[in-house]
Order: structure tokens, then C-alpha cells, then sequence
């Protein structure tokens, strides 16, 4: 046979444990350096495990797949973390991607590693509605199981490092979306947790990878600017050396380079171009104690002149990740800006290490006390969350809030510190305090001044939340608070009131629905309730009720089934002589499932009709209402309601539009008339219909049609009044 015509062999691939028996001794002299031998048998022991399971998989860049698991295993030892994390970091694609369970993990290596790897697995076996879904309940699973165990988040970040760097085999269009949701996920994640090292570098590489063009013109910016500017760094640089020790502060001075990531994303939220960005270069001042980082401020503050409004203390009050700093900013040579930052060395192993630092150093015991109080405040906030959201698309977007990097630092009366998202208002302060002081909240006080509730809050301001005893989440606020526990607090309540009002509301409708056939709600039997629920696929009665309440079933066509499943059942004869339907009976004070339409606004004593709208609930406008007009022929979409009667306190927004000649005082006169008949003005808007006479558009509140005759004849009796009416639908008078 001609040798040409043979097929050309495969290429030969060595066992994966000896091409990376290499790299396995670089990690496992690492790990002698803080683990015990047993434990690092133990870690050898799940590499060999991991590498059979794994044999034969590849990664994309034709490397062998252990050398991924290696790779991480490697990062988490950077961070000192224990045996069980190292063993859990190379075994934490086995459930994934081989035919390993969670069982045999628990019995070969015990079960806080198969935990850990557990909580790292995706979701693969469940079936989702889209990709964005699956990932939404990926990250919820995850976090979720980084409440429990912190370990499970840090191995995830070394996971999603690798794999960014490691991101240039793969096509273009994935690698801009796991760029992006590294930016949007896993780097606030890291920046939250304290990792500043992991986070800076995680926004360098995914800012690489999503826009790469930009990426590559800035990089050669910054390295032609590099010797222009030497000059000011290595002036600055020995200024300071040379001030500081004249002070008698012993102190490190380091010069740095700003990431490119920082400098673009100024670049884009001030729209500066790169030769505007003066700023580029930075400097670190470590001390040794908290006393020679203020001391460091005053010298380099009567060296170099400081800018107004760029001095920051983070030392006095931390931010959420336990980060502790003072930030200044000055005017160098030749007027360049400089950016400083004093710390001590604590506080600096803190910086780059964040929560790992718990694993790192233990000299330090009160600092990291406070940071895992900090840190497991924020994951228990997580857990509450979770209870609040409903899907996990929901979950996701408010932990994206709550990840937002820009902070406000605001106090209690008391003078208790909160740090809440740059743009928070007072409703997200009332919910940061205690979730019922967010849900009965009704006015607030800022410095001792009554605000709107809608103010945003700066550093610095003093917050006091009015409360009431009978108050509820109003969904206005849901436009603008911007923390994710208020956010999903709100629609939580908002849904619970909706879902309550609407079953109650569509049981009253179905009742009386169910009466031209001669039957009640407590006539139908479970039998046919059973035979109705499994034809159409619903789960419960009260499911039923809620979507007549919502609008979203009609409850004649439900009425009808019902009875046709209750003929089938009972075998009751086809005709049954029907009975009277009676009128729903409204109060106008119901709120979600039940709506005063603001189109013709009805009250008290008007005649009305009542319209199924789906996804609201029953709307109830004026009889002659034009906008229900067209609905009139279509039975199965107004209901007959009737105003409850009562005597209460209810008052109802009407507008009336009043003309008149135009003379000094009129307004006062018209104002005083409205309120001499009991009655508050809303709101009042003006316009000249001719150069003689003024229309005043008044919204007034009244209890019922009887009273807002008596406010009509009061305004009409005012001598300049030429013309009153009520404004009905489409801004019509009568």
C-alpha cells in the first residue's frame, strides 16, 4: 500500500498528569509554604482524580483540560486558602463535565468539598427559556451557595481569571459576552469582597476582550506619553522622599501607572479626549501607623497644593468592602494633577486582598473582624433578596444594583454610618435600616429640614424617616430608589397586595358571572372545579381567581366552563331558569385590582360601569365615558358596579374647569370659596381663552357627587365667574 495513501496518524498525547507534573510541582511548592504534608497528599490525591476524569478533554487551545483546574488551584493558593478549597478548585469541573457525582466526591474527599464543588456546577440538567435565563439562575445558585460558604465565590473569581486569561482562542462574539459579564458581574463581585488586585485586573482584561480596537490605541497612547511624563513622576517621587522623613515619618513610596480601564472609563463619563487626562500617574504613601497617615497628609498638603473637594477619608469611615485609605488629590509640577493615597500596611494588605486577607494574615485580628462583619452583612442581604425576588432574572438585576460601585456615606439621628449607592434617596435609607421602617414610611427629614422623599442623598447628610403605623410601599418609588433590598421589597409587597386584592376581586366577579347559569360559586363542586383546572392546565382555584382579577381570563367564558363541568359531573338538566346578576359593589379606595379610571374620574353617586383590563383589573369609569363606549357590545368585557354605601372619610379627585373675567384677586376669591365648602385643591393649572377671561383648571378632593355640587355652587356664586363645569374624559366640561 502507498504510503501517501494512508491516512496520517494522530498526533501523540502523553497521560495529562505527566504534561503537567510540571506545573503540579510549581503548585505544591507553594502549598509547602502554609499547608501540612497530609493535606497536601490530600490535594495531590484530587489532582490525580480530577486528571482521570478529565482525561481526553481538551481545551480550546488544544491544551490538556487539567491544566485549567491546575491553573486555578494555583490562583486560590496565591490567597492561602485551606486544603478543602484547593481540592474543591481542581475538582470543580468534574460534576460538569464527566460523569462524577456529588456522592462520590463527599466519600473519596468529604463533604464541605463536594459542597463547594456543588455550589460551583451549573445548572446544565434544567431546561430554561432562553440563555439569559439559565445564567440568571446559574448566578443565583452561586450566590446563594457563597452565603453559606465564602469559598465557593473566591474559587469562582480564580476560575473566571483563568478563563480570561485565557480568552483569546475562542470567537469573537463569545468572547465579547463573557468579557461583558465579567464587567458586569464578577468584577463588581471582587470589588465588593475587597479583591482590589482581582477586580483591577479582571476590568483590564475584559475591556481587552470587548473592545479590543480601543484597548490596543489607548495601550499605545499611554506608552507614548510614558516618557513626556517620566520627568513629573520621578520629580514628584523624590519630593515626597525627601519631604516626608523631614517630618519624621518612615514611610514606602510607590509610583504607579493607572490602569488603562480607569483612564478610559473617565474618559467616556467626563467625554475627555487622552491628552486631557492629565491625571494618569499615581502614588502610594504606606505608614506604619494611623497617626502617620494624617501626619503624611499634612506634609505632603504644604508641599504640593491641594485640589478643593478631592479629599477623601476613608480611614474614619471604610467603605462597605472594608477598604481604609485618605485619597488626595494635587497640583504637582507644572501644574499636572496628582493623585495620593496614605495607608498604613494593615490597611494595604486589606486593599489588594480583601476578604482573602482572612486566609492571608491573621496578625491583624480586629480589621478583619470588622471586614467579615461588613462581609457577611452584605451576604446576608443577599439571602434576604433571594426571599424577596420571584425569578431569578429579578434576583440578578438587583444584586447588579447593589453591586454599583459609586457610594454615599449618610447618618442616622443616632450618628450610626450607612453607605448606600451614589443617587439613594431617603426611601432607600428607611429600607437600608430595617424593611419596616422602608414600608411605613411617609416623610422624611434631611439636616432637620422636611424633604421629598425623591431627594438624592449626600455624603454627609443626616436622615430621619417619619414612619406611620397604617402606611404602605407607594410603586412610584420604584422610579427612583436605587438599592436592591428596597427595589425588591417594594415589588414584593407590591405583588402580595396585588395578588391578594385580585383573587377577591375575581371571586366576586365569578360569582356573579356564574348566575344566568343558576349557580353560585358554592354550588360548584369539587369535581367539576377538578375537571375544569386539568382541562386548562392551572394549578389552583385561587390561581383562577386571580387572573379574572387581573383581567387576564374573562369571567363569563370561566362561568360558562364551569357549568359545563358541572353538568358533566352532576348531570343537572340543560335549562335552568337564570337568576337576577347583581352589581359588584365597589368602595373606590381598592387600589390595585380595582381602579377609579383618571380619564373621566367617577365618584360617589356618579353612575358607572366596570371594564376587565388585562393585567390591571377592574377599571371603573362613568357610564358615559367615551372611552368605554366601544367596549359596550362585547358582554364578556364591562361588569355591572355599584358605589357601596357608607358614611366614611374617603375623599376622590375631580377636576373642574372654571372660567372667568379677568380682575385682580379672582384666584384668591375662587381659592377661598373651594375652601369655605370644605374641600382642598390639588392641583391648578391656567390658560387664557381670550384676552378678557381666564380658564383655571382646579383638581379638587371630594367625598361624593353631592359634595362637589355644593363646591360648584360655592364657586359659582364668586361675581367674576362667568362658567363652571366638570371636566369628564378627553378634557369634555358638562
Amino acid at each position: 500500500m502507498d504510503a501517501s495513501a494512508a491516512p496520517s496518524p494522530e498526533p501523540f498525547r502523553p497521560p495529562a498528569s505527566s504534561v503537567l507534573s510540571l506545573d503540579f510541582e510549581r503548585l505544591k511548592s507553594k502549598l509547602a509554604t502554609y499547608l501540612k504534608p497530609e493535606d497536601i497528599g490530600r490535594i495531590e490525591a484530587a489532582y490525580h482524580f480530577s486528571a482521570n476524569a478529565h482525561e481526553g478533554q481538551f481545551r480550546i487551545s488544544g491544551e490538556p483540560y487539567i491544566s485549567h483546574p491546575v491553573a486555578v488551584a494555583s490562583i486560590v493558593a496565591d490567597w492561602n486558602l485551606d486544603s478543602q478549597a484547593l481540592i474543591a478548585a481542581l475538582l470543580h469541573d468534574v460534576m460538569e463535565d464527566t460523569h462524577i457525582s456529588k456522592a462520590e466526591i463527599a466519600e473519596r474527599f468529604g463533604k464541605t468539598a463536594a459542597e463547594l464543588v456543588d455550589g460551583l456546577s451549573k445548572l446544565d440538567k434544567i431546561e430554561f427559556r432562553s440563555h439569559e435565563e439559565a445564567q440568571a439562575e446559574n448566578f443565583r445558585k452561586m450566590l446563594l451557595a457563597m452565603t453559606t460558604d465564602l469559598r465557593v465565590i473566591l474559587i469562582k473569581l480564580a476560575d473566571r481569571l483563568h478563563n480570561m486569561r485565557t480568552l483569546d482562542c475562542v470567537r469573537p462574539a463569545k468572547r465579547r459576552r463573557i468579557a461583558n459579564e465579567t464587567l458586569e458581574i464578577y468584577a463588581p463581585i471582587a470589588n465588593r469582597l475587597g479583591l482590589n488586585n482581582l477586580y483591577r485586573e479582571l476590568q483590564e482584561l475584559s475591556f481587552e476582550h470587548k473592545f479590543p480596537m480601543r484597548y490596543r490605541v489607548l495601550s499605545r497612547a499611554i506608552k507614548a506619553a510614558r516618557g513626556n511624563r517620566r520627568e513629573v513622576v520621578g520629580k514628584v517621587l523624590a519630593a515626597i522622599e525627601e519631604r516626608l522623613p523631614q517630618w519624621g515619618i518612615s514611610a514606602e513610596v510607590q509610583g504607579r501607572e493607572k490602569h488603562l480601564f480607569s483612564i478610559y472609563r473617565k474618559m467616556v463619563e467626563k467625554r475627555l479626549s487622552f491628552s486631557q487626562v492629565l491625571d494618569i500617574y499615581g502614588f502610594r504613601v504606606i505608614v506604619p501607623d494611623v497617626a502617620g497617615c494624617y501626619l503624611a497628609l499634612g506634609a505632603l498638603h504644604s508641599m504640593y497644593k491641594p485640589v478643593p473637594g478631592k479629599f477623601k477619608d476613608y480611614i474614619a469611615i471604610p467603605k462597605a468592602n472594608g477598604y481604609q485609605s485618605l485619597h488626595t488629590t494635587l497640583i504637582g509640577p507644572f501644574g499636572t494633577p496628582v493623585e495620593v493615597q496614605i495607608r498604613t500596611r494593615e490597611m494595604h494588605h486589606i486593599a489588594e486582598s480583601g476578604v482573602a486577607s482572612h486566609w492571608l494574615y491573621k496578625e491583624d485580628e480586629k480589621t478583619l473582624t470588622e471586614l467579615q462583619q461588613k462581609t457577611h452583612s452584605w451576604l446576608q442581604s443577599l439571602l434576604e433578596l433571594q426571599h424577596t425576588s420571584g425569578e431569578a432574572t429579578e434576583f440578578l438585576e438587583h444584586v447588579k444594583i447593589d453591586l454599583f460601585p459609586g457610594e454615599v456615606y449618610v447618618f442616622s439621628p443616632k450618628g450610626t454610618i450607612f453607605s448606600l449607592p451614589k443617587g439613594s434617596t431617603p426611601v432607600d435609607f428607611a429600607y437600608a435600616v430595617h424593611t419596616d421602617i422602608g414600608n411605613r414610611c411617609v416623610a422624611c427629614r434631611i439636616n432637620g429640614d422636611l424633604m421629598p422623599l425623591r431627594t438624592e442623598l449626600r455624603n454627609g447628610d443626616q436622615v430621619e424617616i417619619i414612619s406611620s403605623a397604617h402606611a404602605s410601599p407607594n410603586p412610584a418609588w420604584l422610579s427612583y430608589v436605587r438599592t436592591g433590598k428596597a427595589r425588591a421589597q417594594i415589588r414584593h409587597f407590591i405583588k402580595n397586595a396585588q395578588l391578594e386584592e385580585s383573587v377577591a376581586l375575581g371571586e366576586r366577579l365569578l360569582n356573579q358571572a356564574l348566575r344566568p347559569h343558576g349557580l353560585t360559586l358554592g354550588q360548584i363542586s369539587t369535581f367539576a372545579w377538578d375537571r375544569f383546572l386539568r382541562d386548562r392546565g392551572v394549578r389552583s382555584k385561587k390561581e383562577v381567581f386571580s387572573d379574572i382579577g387581573l383581567g387576564k381570563r374573562l369571567p363569563v367564558i370561566v362561568a360558562r366552563r364551569l357549568a359545563q363541568a358541572q353538568d358533566l359531573e352532576s348531570g343537572r338538566p340543560d335549562v335552568i331558569k337564570p337568576k337576577p346578576a347583581g352589581a359588584i359593589l365597589i368602595r373606590g379606595s381598592e387600589g390595585i385590582a380595582v381602579q377609579l379610571a383618571r380619564c373621566c374620574q367617577p365618584i360617589p353617586g356618579d353612575p358607572i360601569i366596570g371594564t376587565i383590563r388585562k393585567g390591571q383589573g377592574l377599571e371603573v369609569h362613568l357610564h358615559d365615558c367615551p372611552s368605554v363606549a366601544k367596549l359596550r357590545g362585547d358582554r364578556g368585557r364591562w361588569v355591572d358596579v355599584e358605589w357601596e354605601t357608607g358614611d366614611d372619610d374617603r375623599l376622590f379627585e375631580v377636576t373642574i374647569r372654571v372660567l372667568t373675567k379677568n380682575a385682580r384677586g379672582v384666584l384668591a376669591r375662587v381659592a377661598s370659596a373651594i375652601s369655605e365648602a370644605d374641600c382642598n385643591i390639588q392641583n391648578l393649572t391656567m390658560d387664557n381663552e381670550q384676552g378678557a377671561y381666564t380658564a383655571l383648571n382646579l383638581t379638587v378632593e371630594v367625598r361624593d357627587r353631592m359634595h362637589l355640587a355644593r363646591v360648584m355652587r360655592a364657586v359659582r356664586r364668586v361675581p367674576e365667574v362667568v362658567r363652571i363645569g366638570r371636566v369628564r374624559g378627553e378634557g369634555r366640561t358638562r
